[in-house]
Parts: structure tokens; C-alpha cells; sequence
């Protein structure tokens, strides 16, 4: 079954086509504007590639209801649209690139495909925030987890990288936007995200967490709006508060005061929420990294890797600095075996669109 797999992000249309054995046969990012993305373009470019026999989109937030892939229809797309107010940057972009494919690709079987899917699993304890029960149950707040497709398959990479199945394994998904998942036996027991993706680690323009006191506090002393600290949190914090910049590898390269604490920052939290994700799998014996900054920076993987060396984490330098992924960077015999794997959602969403469309 050839495929194509649409990843809408907050600036461009991700266009991958894969025929039946995974080869990728077509591929294309074209630009967002305000209102979604060019029906045109997308008709254009999908006009001089073999027609696809399926659609596999990735779709951010399933909420409660959708656990695994569903094959899309008006109600299901309804349903979807419901959930935007849980993912702002990203659910609108998604519903906006389900649209402009299905304009070019009329009758053509499409499947949604869900990063809150994977962590499904998560137990009780992991998932339940310690908030009144009438609001858990009315508003069915949870922590939902987010990245699933690139940490289940990730998790899939690391097992055939290392030719057996791994145990307990810490995911690092470190990109623009950023979360771990601890993972037992190929499940997510635990994920730094939460009831939306603010939660957890520093991310480009996101700021993690924070104390929600201090945003209480912020309401009520300075009559800062909901809105107004949401698009903040959202837009203008993480990175780019810190350093001017959200782009890692600009951080990177400058020596100031700004940067140096920037750069701290994001390895302080990735370090902390790794022990703390090590601990909810019982203990580690492997460690991936994975998404931009994951795969392309050397200087972050060791200095997230020295931060756990109590766990046993080890790398070895030549490896880490001229690893392309898919590589191991631990040397020969260490406790913990450390991977970098490339971010390949689409093979992850194609799987998943095959297997709806099988049932």
C-alpha cells in the first residue's frame, strides 16, 4: 500500500510518500501562511507523484477517546476540532492540513494518527494530577503525553539498533518543541508533556513548566489575561526568552552571559526530567536522542550524558561527534547504551494508517 504521510506543523506542510516497502518516492515541505496552507501548492505537488493508495496525518492531540489510529470521516474530524483548545500551535495546523489534502485527494482513504496515542499506556499514578475530582471527571484533565509517533518509534529503532528487545529505555525527543518518555518493555509509563504540551522541559519558544502560582499571581496583581499568558508561554518564552534566539545551534556558537545560562538551562531540565523518567522505568539501560537538536548536537548529548553518569551513562567522544544517525555513541560494554536516531514519524504514521485500514 503506498502512502502518503502529512506532518502539519506551525510552519510548513510535511509531503512524504513511501510505496509498499517503506521507500520514500516523493517528498516535499511547503510553506504555512495565516489561514493554513496553499490548496493549490498541495494540489500542484501532489500532482506530479504517483497517486497514493492511503493518507496517514499526524495529529497531536487524540484526547481521551482516540488511543490509536482512526480512520478519518466528518464526525471523527468534529471530534478533532473540539480538541484545539488542548493543542493551540498544532491541532489547528493538522485540521487545516487534512483539508487542503483532501481538496487534492478526493476518495482516498485517509487515517489520523495520534502523538497522545503511544502514551495511552501511562499508569494512574502517572497520568492523574492531584486536582478536585468533579474537575478530572467534567473536564477530563489528565496528562495525555505528547511526540508518541517519534518515541514509539524511536523505541522501535533502539530495540533493532541494539538486536534485542530493550528493557527500561529514556526517549529524548529535543527539537523546537521537546518532551521524554521513560518506556518499559516498548510501553510509556511516564512523559515529561501533560495535559497539553507547555509541560516539562525548555523548549524553543515554550516555557515548560513553571509554578502555576506564579501565573495565579501574575492574574491577580497585574491583570495579566488568560490569553495574554498563554500566547507568552506558548510564543514568547523557552529559549528565545532566555537567549534572544530559539535556535539551538545559534545558542551554540556564541559565548555570553544570555547564551551560557540559556543552554544551562535546557541541559539542567533535560537532566533532571531524565533521572526523574529513570526512575519511573525502574532503572535505565538505554538512552536515545532524537529530533533536531537530539540528532545534530554533540555538545548537548554529552552534556546531557556527563549530568547522568551516576546512572551509568557513559559516550564515547569520537563517536558522539561524528555520529549520524542511526548510530550508538556509548562505547563497547557500557551499563547504558546510548542511540541517536533519526526522527522518522512518517514510517511510524505509514505502519499505523496500514494496520487502521487492515482491521
Amino acid at each position: 500500500m503506498r502512502v502518503l504521510v502529512v506532518n502539519a506543523g506551525s510552519s510548513s506542510l510535511k509531503l512524504r510518500l513511501l510505496d509498499s516497502d517503506d521507500a520514500m518516492v516523493g517528498s516535499a515541505d511547503l510553506p504555512a501562511d495565516a489561514g493554513g496552507f496553499d490548496a493549490g501548492a498541495v494540489a500542484e505537488t501532489l500532482g506530479g507523484w504517483p497517486a497514493p493508495d492511503a493518507v496517514g496525518h499526524r495529529v497531536v492531540h487524540g484526547g481521551s477517546r482516540y488511543t490509536g489510529p482512526v480512520v478519518l470521516n466528518a464526525e471523527v474530524e468534529e471530534q478533532l476540532r473540539d480538541l484545539t483548545d488542548l493543542a493551540p500551535l498544532h491541532q489547528p495546523k493538522s485540521l487545516a492540513g487534512i483539508d487542503a489534502v483532501a481538496a487534492s485527494l478526493p476518495g482516498v482513504p485517509a487515517v489520523a494518527c495520534f502523538d497522545t496515542a503511544f502514551h495511552a499506556t501511562l499508569p494512574a499514578a502517572a497520568a492523574t494530577y492531584a486536582v478536585p475530582r468533579e474537575w478530572s471527571e467534567r473536564y477530563q484533565l489528565r496528562r495525555y503525553g505528547f511526540h508518541g509517533l517519534a518515541h514509539g518509534y524511536s523505541t522501535a529503532r533502539v530495540a533493532t539498533l541494539a538486536g534485542r528487545a530493550v528493557h527500561r529505555l529514556v526517549s529524548c525527543h529535543l527539537g523546537a518543541g521537546a518532551s521524554l518518555a521513560a518506556i518499559v518493555d516498548g510501553r510509556s509509563v511516564d512523559t515529561t508533556m501533560g495535559f497539553t504540551p507547555l509541560e516539562g522541559l525548555v523548549m524553543a519558544t515554550r516555557s515548560g513548566s513553571v509554578d502555576p502560582g506564579m501565573l495565579l499571581w501574575l492574574e491577580e496583581h497585574e491583570g495579566v489575561a488568560p490569553r495574554d499568558a498563554a500566547e507568552a508561554l506558548e510564543h514568547r518564552s523557552g529559549l528565545l526568552a532566555l537567549a534572544g534566539t530559539a535556535d539551538m545551534r545559534e545558542i551554540e556558537a556564541r559565548d555570553d552571559p544570555a547564551a551560557r545560562l540559556a543552554l544551562d538551562i535546557f541541559v539542567h531540565r533535560v537532566v533532571t526530567f531524565a533521572g526523574a523518567m529513570a526512575a519511573a522505568a525502574g532503572g535505565l539501560d538505554a538512552l536515545s536522542f532524537t529530533g533536531g537538536v537530539g540528532e545534530n548536537s554533540a555538545g548537548v548529548r554529552r552534556r546531557v550524558c556527563d549530568g547522568l553518569a551516576h546512572l551509568g551513562v557513559t559516550i564515547d567522544p569520537t563517536l558522539n561527534y561524528s555520529a549520524r544517525p542511526d548510530a550508538v555513541v556509548s562505547p563497547d560494554g557500557a551499563p547504558v547504551q546510548v542511540f541517536v536516531v533519526e526522527a522518522r514519524e512518517d514510517l511510524r504514521i505509514a505502519g499505523e494508517t496500514r494496520r487502521a485500514l487492515a482491521d
